[in-house]
């Protein structure tokens, strides 16, 4: 299914880091129809290194745009909207780091300036979207009716921390690295990067059971070759690590007013809330997000029984796992709004 692409410019826009992105763009792209009340508007922010198109698939087998008017919004660094790539930003070793609090208001400013939505009837994110679903229903309660969180924490874990420093030392170990940026594609740097990234990503079963053969028997450095160094040759590297950079510093009760008390953040949250954890998911683990959900007063807490790992999250090609996801956005459209 096709949707309407855009870019909407917000002018000088600074960040809490400090530094302002002088010409700040952000790049989205709907589906459906906004009604005359405004009131049918689904956010659906993007996940790491997604660009917009590339989680637009569930537009349709998830969200329906017969019904709702969705934005697909893609977050700062992805390298459509304003990133590192078009010289609008920089990166941490100069002070640059992006946090979700950022992508909210520069949202904000987006769905109230090009669309006049003050509400979101839902907020829907996977991974990286929903962590900006979490900060969008602390951050703005009142402007959140219903969020569905999948495969994502309302707090990155230290463990997760740890998976995402091994990603950024990939990159800047390579011998391109400047210490600002990259004098050249830093291949050796991107090959290790995939290869952490594919032995995360999916769980040890889907390995195990022989999923990654799909495309005839190969070793598995092969299959990280062909299926996921393309997926990462394509972002320019800065931007990659741009996006870890905001992803290591999430945490929704940052600053004031909860200034870290997670639990007071979550109870803070007034949106109707479905959070589904992967069984084998190794970024977003079952138990950490089951307690994030017992923190959101009438939460709804499932598990995706899937070998997909965290991509249980986001299954473009398995009918089994996207019709869980409907299901849980059907079980929020059938109650009320805010709690």
């Amino acid at each position: 299914m096709s949707g309407t692409s855009g870019r909407f410019a917000l002018g000088p826009f600074p960040l809490a880091c400090g530094h302002t992105i002088a010409e700040a763009q952000l790049s989205y792209c709907t589906f459906g129809e906004l009604n005359a009340e405004r009131s049918n508007a689904v956010l659906y922010p993007t996940s790491y290194g997604a660009h917009h198109g590339d989680i637009a698939w569930a537009v349709g087998p998830v969200l329906d745009p017969q019904r709702h008017f969705i934005v697909i919004v893609d977050m700062w660094g992805n390298g459509l909207s304003s990133s590192p790539s078009h010289g609008a930003m920089g990166l941490a070793e100069s002070g640059w780091v992006v946090s979700h609090g950022d992508n909210v208001r520069a949202q904000r400013r987006l769905l109230w300036e090009q669309f006049g939505i003050e509400r979101l009837a839902l907020i829907y994110g996977w991974s990286m979207g929903g962590q900006q679903g979490y900060q969008w229903a602390v951050d703005v309660p009142e402007a959140v009716e219903r969020l569905c969180v999948v495969c994502g924490t309302a707090r990155t874990a230290i463990h997760n921390r740890l998976f995402l420093h091994s990603l950024r030392q990939a990159l800047t170990a390579d011998r391109h690295w400047t210490g600002t940026g990259f004098e050249a594609e830093p291949i050796e740097g991107l090959r290790t990067f995939a290869l952490i990234y594919a032995s995360w990503a999916a769980s040890q079963r889907f390995y195990g059971e022989g999923h990654h053969l799909t495309a005839g028997p190969m070793a598995v450095e092969d299959y990280v070759e062909t299926q996921w160094l393309p997926a990462y040759r394509r972002h320019d590297p800065r931007d990659l690590i741009a996006m870890i950079d905001t992803w290591m510093a999430h945490d929704v009760s940052a600053g004031a007013p909860h200034h870290g008390d997670l639990a007071a953040a979550l109870g803070s949250i007034r949106a109707r809330t479905s959070v589904l954890a992967g069984r084998h998911d190794l970024y977003f683990t079952v138990d950490d997000m089951a307690a994030d959900a017992a923190r959101i007063p009438g939460a709804h807490f499932e598990v995706i029984e899937s070998v997909l790992g965290h991509r249980a999250g986001n299954p473009r090609n398995s009918p089994v796992e996207q019709t869980q996801l409907r299901s849980a956005v059907d079980r929020l459209w059938r109650g009320p709004g805010l709690v």
